[in-house]
């Protein structure tokens, strides 16, 4: 399947069809107000700093964690709220996960995008509740997923009248407690017309291999960061954190903010390059 291609529009910023890359950033989890508005300076000072637009991510519920115990945030309507101060005072637009097509309607009201979580990114009912909201949608690969099987959800999307799609890399299962992050799907998932994001705090993840939750290496997300820029995306998921090894999720895959403005400045430059090339 081949559409034109054309930028998505979230809160003003312009992602796809030869923009800049744009980054997606902000902590796993809504921990509390207070961090999230400390999270959402820093991703706007760090977009200011290198030049980049920037949109806030913060899930307000985190439905597939691997235990029964982990935190999963402060739910639907009390973190809707909080997405909505961090709105107000940052003036970022703002993104979240949603998990159910019931859902779907309330957060689509509040919210600037709405994502797909890589583990639902094939059901059909949520798909299509995201899609009749109006808003952009970013549906993360599964990590199940060959890049060309996206073709069937970005149809799933158009069919609910949805043509502001975003599709994310975010690794592929290889074995067990372990994601690649295959280049090439950057460059095939673009043939939908879609425009297209690389997670690299996801890519990163070692999914349930810590036991009763996930695990990580940091260490590898500015790397594989730097070879998409390479390639050529068009906007970065940064998942950041004041201090990820205390964060109650997605502890051992984040970057701690202060790393988070020199990142986006190595990430400006290849792309500047790459497009001078």
């Amino acid at each position: 399947m081949s559409v034109d291609r054309k930028a998505v529009e979230i809160g003003g910023v312009s992602i796809g069809a030869g923009a800049p890359p744009a980054v997606i950033a902000g902590p796993c989890l809504i921990e509390s107000e207070s961090l999230a508005l400390e999270c959402a300076q820093a991703v706007r000072e760090a977009g200011l700093a290198s030049g980049m637009k920037t949109i806030f991510k913060a899930s307000y519920d985190k439905a597939n964690r691997s235990s029964i115990s982990s935190a999963r945030g402060p739910g639907l309507a009390d973190g809707l709220k909080i997405l909505a101060s961090v709105r107000e005072a940052s003036g970022l637009p703002v993104l979240s996960d949603v998990h159910t097509a019931e859902e779907a309607g309330e957060a689509g009201r509040a919210l600037d995008a709405i994502q797909i979580p890589a583990f639902l990114c094939r059901q059909t009912d949520l798909l299509l509740a995201a899609g009749r909201t109006g808003k952009p949608v970013n549906v993360k690969k599964g990590q199940f997923l060959a890049p060309q099987d996206m073709d069937n959800v970005v149809a799933k999307l158009r069919e609910a009248g949805c043509d502001q799609i975003l599709l994310t890399e975010r690794g592929t299962s290889f074995g067990y407690h372990n994601l690649v992050s295959d280049m090439r799907s950057l460059v095939l998932m673009r043939e939908t017309g879609c425009p297209i994001v690389f997670d690299a705090t996801h890519s990163v993840q070692a999914p349930g291999g810590l036991g009763s939750r996930s695990g990580g290496d940091r260490r590898m997300v500015a790397p594989l960061s730097r070879a998409a820029a390479a390639v050529g995306v068009d906007a970065f998921f940064l998942e950041c954190h004041p201090n990820p090894d205390e964060a109650l999720s997605d502890g051992p895959n984040m970057i701690a903010l202060d790393d988070l403005a020199p990142l986006l400045k190595t990430l400006a430059a290849i792309d500047s390059a790459r497009r001078e090339a």
